[in-house]
């Protein structure tokens, strides 16, 4: 029983130190993206904001997604916390489509409203 216990704990600790390792290369990612996106054309504008908001509330919860699953105690514990990030990830997707949807469709109007003028 000491063995396995001694199992599960140093598999938790691999779980934490990749986590924090990924969670270090997502933030250097992050980072080149905003760097990228502020010297293009279109990097300070609502949309671009938006997608950058996005991505770190996306990286955000998967981060939160893999403690959490670090610290399950069964297999019926795992699949409820997979079950909640699913649901959590499909809502909060479909609200952030519509949002850049919404955002897009009013820079293209204001845009041609530029043109037109």
């Amino acid at each position: 029983m000491e063995q396995g216990k001694n199992a599960s704990q140093g598999m938790s600790e691999m779980v934490a130190q990749a986590t924090e390792q990924a969670r270090s290369a997502m933030e250097n990612y992050l980072s080149f993206v905003e760097k990228s996106m502020a010297a293009s054309p279109w990097g300070k504008t609502d949309l671009s904001k938006k997608i950058k908001s996005n991505a770190e509330q996306n990286v955000a919860a998967a981060f939160e997604y893999a403690q959490k699953l670090t610290k399950a105690k069964d297999f019926q514990d795992l699949v409820s916390i997979q079950t909640e990030f699913v649901q959590m990830q499909l809502k909060s997707l479909t609200e952030q489509a519509k949002d850049l949807g919404e955002t897009a469709t009013k820079a293209t109007t204001d845009a041609f409203k530029g043109i037109t003028s």
